[in-house]
């Protein structure tokens, strides 16, 4: 970090983000090389050499399988580094360094220290008739500059999208985490699970362990991705093969797990997540980190239930109301909306689940509201904040009556008042009013996750925030006029005028309790 001179400039974390954001997207197909990234490690001496790496993909579970991994290994002692996307509140959310994403400054550091690389790879991209890197490259490229600058022992980093072209992709994993392979962004990775998988199985470099995930194509997809193990000479670890879960009850607030690995047996490791689909990202986590922590055989158990036990993950069938209650997650493909049905119908017991979904134009939307259509007794189409990408909620309208049928959808344009107006169904059919047995689910995209986690975040009022001192203020009349005789002084009206402050002490206000209605405690 620049300890002696940061942000000169006063530079806000806001006009950083519009800085690197406005930069091309990763989905840009003309960008489909790792020539940005490559002269960027260059010019600043390959960072990525000095820690080991855990890199993740596939098409769900990539978040939720590293920050288990990068939990057990900060667990051991290890200094960590996470790269996570996308961020659902705050751009910082993306890099973290020992579980605690950087602040403003770093981050606004971060980018100041590798601005004028990027600059010139930019200039030479441009004589060659290329494209400048993308606001996923620029991140990679400081998250890479963080974790080597820390240092971190461990970067856990996950892929954006893919695997052969993605950013991270010029990094060489220790172990290479490869989860479910399922149909999701086609327009870029190809139309077929196998050339999906072919593109995934691009991060299983040589020497690597390769730790493959439960397959939903197992017979498509295992054949490609074992034979990029086999001719990257990479060890390979399969779930349900030399890895697997061999049990697990539910528990309150997630799951406790036993699980085996190359290592050994773990049993009765407590799991902070609901859902089979988390059991088996922690197992694939708990063999990433035997991979990179410096231990012969089976790590401690304790060390592991500390990891796994307090892992928290964002957007992620994540309940953040009670009365109702009320559940975001972001997952936006059809496995996705199977883990989320088989999670919820796993660890709660609704009479009344209202649904408010908002989705990207370029999702299988039919399908993903038909694996949900079981689990909802009502759903409330809407629009999320991405107005470039997001189906139009007419359109979304459309799909869900096909779907759900005319008397079990209603369309409400706006996202704060979606949320309030399902909340109103749920109250409505709330006769005892303490909300057992009746939810709101948030669902369809991160960024609908993202947007209903920054309006449903619990408000302080302000005045509870101020000092008594602060609170104190002067009463709103003037006090009573002394007697005339007491000083001499004679005021227009024939009273005694003062200006003493004589009256109450102090005055201090009673702020009301912070709301939990969804539309009052918008913070935008």
């Amino acid at each position: 970090m620049s300890y002696e001179h940061p942000n000169q400039g006063k530079t806000t974390i806001r006009e950083v983000e519009r800085d690197i954001m406005s930069r091309p997207t990763e989905h840009n197909t003309t960008n489909l090389d790792l020539d940005r990234m490559t002269m960027m490690l260059d010019l600043l001496g390959h960072p990525e050499d000095s820690f080991r790496i855990i890199h993740i993909t596939g098409t769900n579970g990539k978040g939720s399988t590293a920050r288990m991994a990068e939990a057990i290994c900060r667990a051991y002692g290890m200094r960590t580094g996470l790269y996570t996307s996308p961020h659902l509140e705050r751009i910082n959310e993306r890099i973290a360094i020992d579980g605690q994403q950087l602040s403003d400054d770093d981050f606004i550091d971060a980018w100041e220290q590798i601005r004028d690389f990027v600059a010139l790879v930019d200039a030479a991209m441009a004589k060659q008739s290329k494209p400048k890197m993308s606001f996923f490259e620029v991140l990679t490229a400081m998250a890479i500059w963080k974790f080597a600058d820390a240092p971190v022992d461990v970067a856990v980093v996950e892929v954006g999208m893919g695997g052969s072209w993605d950013a991270t992709n010029v990094l060489d994993g220790d172990a290479a985490i490869i989860g479910p392979v399922d149909m999701d962004h086609m327009q870029w990775l190809g139309d077929t699970v196998e050339q999906i998988a072919t593109e995934k199985s691009g991060i299983i470099k040589p020497g690597c362990t390769a730790i493959i995930g439960a397959q939903p194509h197992a017979d498509k997809v295992m054949p490609i991705l074992e034979a990029a193990a086999a001719k990257n000479h990479a060890t390979l670890v399969r779930d349900g093969i030399e890895m697997e879960v061999v049990a697990r009850t539910l528990a309150v607030g997630g799951q406790v797990v036993t699980m085996r690995t190359p290592n050994g047996t773990y049993e009765d490791v407590p799991v902070a997540k609901f859902g089979e689909h988390q059991a088996h990202n922690a197992l694939a986590a708990l063999a990433a980190a035997e991979t990179v922590i410096p231990v012969n055989g089976v790590l401690d158990g304790d060390l592991v239930a500390e990891g796994l036990s307090g892992v928290k993950i964002p957007g992620r069938i994540e309940q953040i109301r009670t009365s109702p209650t009320i559940i975001l997650d972001g997952g936006h493909n059809l496995n996705a909306a199977e883990a989320l049905r088989r999670a919820i119908e796993e660890n709660y017991d609704f009479k009344q689940l209202v649904g408010v979904i908002a989705m990207m134009e370029d999702k299988q939307v039919e399908e993903y509201l038909g694996v949900l259509e079981p689990l909802l007794s009502h759903v409330v189409v809407t629009e999320n904040s991405w107005r470039e990408r997001v189906m139009p909620a007419e359109e979304l309208e459309k799909i869900a009556v096909d779907v759900f049928g005319r008397d079990r959808v209603t369309r409400v344009d706006e996202l704060p008042d979606a949320i309030q107006a399902a909340v109103d169904m749920v109250d409505a059919e709330d006769e005892l009013g303490v909300g057992y047995g009746h939810g709101v689910l948030v669902a369809g995209s991160f960024v609908t996750a993202g947007d209903a986690r920054t309006l449903l975040k619990e408000q302080v009022d302000p005045d509870l925030q101020r000092t008594k001192a602060e609170r104190v203020h002067q009463p709103a009349v003037e006090p009573e006029p002394r007697d005339a005789a007491e000083d001499g002084s004679t005021a227009p009206d024939g009273d005694s005028a003062t200006d003493d402050d004589s009256g109450p002490e102090s005055s201090v206000s009673s702020p009301a309790s912070p709301s939990v209605s969804a539309s009052s405690s918008t913070e935008n």
